[in-house]
């Protein structure tokens, strides 16, 4: 189990993470989300040492990561697939962590076969595309046969079959009685993967939940709607903490507001409704509309002039 309380981290001026605590279980797969700039790889570095926190503590199985005798054999941590030395072959690599554990050469080429790397194992990590260094990593994270796994976009760069290869991989993990975190923006994996969800913004806790509760929260105020006046409508139903997005010509999707009152609305203005449906909201629309305010960085759909 990770066990965070109270964590903060400062860097200079800048409070990276304000006042974070969460537990992530074992036997499930836990996502962890939230907007670029929220704290979440800093979290993540903090957790396995690599940064300490101006505040607050975080342990792994109850101690914290460097108290541990093994750490590499309590938690694997995937969090820079690319931090190897690209002279190595992907084999040598793997040996030279192993030498560092205790772990056999069994153990590694055992990981190389899991990961698909066997065919490739004696080329040079330098070679490979971002897809063979992410299996790499999480070979390596692998490597100690630990109970607790930390992997940040493992998802990067992997082709369909290798995504519903890490998908199922973590869930196996879990289903061992491993302790699983993952970070990752691609919410329709994070939706077929995790169980929870941890989500933070501008390094504060904004949801500690399940991923069914998570969409069911904003499926509250979701609705699909058809109309023949239907840009009429949307100006009518446009407001504060209301969003409406035009599907088709005639489609509207309103987050924000109940259908009893889009009803009402388009009846006192005598508009007629062909349809007005609650929706599930997807894991995408959820983690938007609740990390809205969350954002440090924001695009714009304006193209420049």
């Amino acid at each position: 189990m990770i066990d965070a309380r109270g964590l903060v981290k400062e860097y200079g001026a800048k409070l990276a993470v304000d006042d974070l605590s969460f537990q992530v279980q074992p036997g499930i797969v836990t996502g962890f989300l939230g907007p670029n700039g929220a704290g979440k790889s800093t979290t993540m570095r903090m957790i396995i040492g690599l940064d300490a926190p101006t505040n607050g503590t975080v342990t792994v199985n109850g101690k914290a990561y460097g108290a541990h005798t093994a750490p590499l054999h309590e938690v694997g941590a995937l969090l820079e697939a690319r931090s190897v030395h690209t002279g190595r072959s992907a084999r040598n690599h793997l040996l030279a962590l192993a030498a560092t554990t205790g772990v056999g050469t069994r153990r590694v080429d055992q990981l190389l076969d899991l990961v698909g790397l066997t065919d490739v194992a004696s080329k040079r990590v330098g070679g490979f595309s971002l897809g063979m260094g992410q299996r790499l990593g999480i070979a390596a994270a692998l490597l100690g046969d630990p109970a607790t796994l930390i992997l940040d976009e493992p998802v990067n760069g992997l082709d369909p079959e290798g995504i519903v290869w890490i998908r199922n991989l973590l869930k196996a993990l879990a289903r061992e009685g491993r302790t699983v975190l993952v970070s990752s923006h691609l919410m329709s994996e994070m939706a077929l993967t995790a169980d929870h969800l941890i989500v933070i913004g501008r390094g504060r806790l904004i949801a500690d939940v399940s991923v069914a509760e998570f969409t069911h929260r904003a499926s509250s105020d979701l609705v699909h709607l058809r109309s023949p006046e239907s840009e009429r409508l949307r100006t009518l139903l446009v407001g504060p903490g209301v969003h409406v997005t035009s599907l088709s010509a005639d489609r509207l999707e309103v987050l924000g507001m109940l259908s009893d009152r889009i009803g009402d609305i388009a009846a006192a203005h005598s508009i007629a409704l062909h349809e007005l449906v609650p929706q599930q909201a997807s894991l995408e629309q959820a983690f938007m509309e609740l990390t809205r305010d969350s954002l440090e960085y924001q695009s714009t759909t304006k193209a420049p002039s």
